[in-house]
């Protein structure tokens, strides 16, 4: 028997890590993005009506601080949602593997079947699960969920919450120290090479096609953007 290609093992452990981290990656993605767009288009608004420093500075805190919050919050109650689901089901198929195992085991065939196994093929499989671990078994085949690797709500709403604030400094930084006829432009121009550096290491990360990352990114964050400037102006000419 030939040993695997090097290219082939190795690969192994980076697949894996990509699995454990979706998680957080996926909550870090999205409050860097929230963080970036939300306090940019807040501040663009503003801008656009008013001048004054201490209001654009004042905004600018108060939405990275709520909005940081909102997301890691909103990030806990979600996660732990999921992870309360999680863990009733998988307490659902520990009674039932007490109370009819004959059952489970013919379900565990059954699906394993539906992968493309023969009959044969499929009860042998589901007969050394079952005797080696039943409940991981089951969960992976039937419930799509590892046991070993519930999500975790903590580290969602870190993830989130720091990713957030990181990316609302940006926008902050430029409405805030760029001069008053350079502050639209400018918080601009930095959003969205901001929102292509998002876009290119959720992309890389995730092993997804970067370019399309890219384009959502900074075509959505200039959207929101060109909204509340536009609001901005309305408000400011109002006043």
């Amino acid at each position: 028997m030939t040993d695997a290609p090097a290219h082939a093992t190795s690969s192994f452990p980076d697949e894996e890590a990509v699995s454990g981290r979706l998680n957080a990656l996926r909550a870090g993605v999205l409050g860097a993005n929230d963080g970036i767009v939300s306090v940019a288009a807040l501040l663009v608004g503003v801008v656009a009506a008013t001048d004054d420093a201490t209001v654009i500075l004042t905004t600018a805190v108060a939405g990275i601080a709520a909005g940081a919050l909102s997301m890691g919050v909103g990030e806990y109650v979600s996660v732990s949602s999921q992870r309360d689901a999680e863990k009733a089901q998988l307490e659902r198929e520990e009674r039932w593997h007490e109370y009819r195992p004959d059952w489970e085991l013919d379900q565990l065939a059954r699906l394993h079947m539906e992968t493309g196994m023969s009959e044969a093929t499929a009860r042998q499989a589901a007969i050394e699960q079952t005797a080696h671990d039943p409940l991981a078994a089951h969960a992976r085949a039937h419930l799509g969920i590892d046991p070993e690797e519930l999500v975790n709500p903590w580290h969602a709403a870190y993830a989130s919450l720091t990713a957030f604030t990181l990316g609302g400094i940006f926008p902050l930084l430029s409405a805030v120290l760029a001069p008053d006829a350079l502050k639209i432009p400018l918080t601009f121009a930095v959003v969205i090479v901001a929102l292509a550096i998002s876009g290119t290491v959720s992309a890389r990360l995730g092993h997804a096609p970067r370019l399309r990352a890219i384009l959502r990114n900074v075509l959505g964050g200039s959207l929101a953007m060109a909204i509340t400037y536009g609001i901005g102006t309305f408000a400011g000419v109002h006043l």
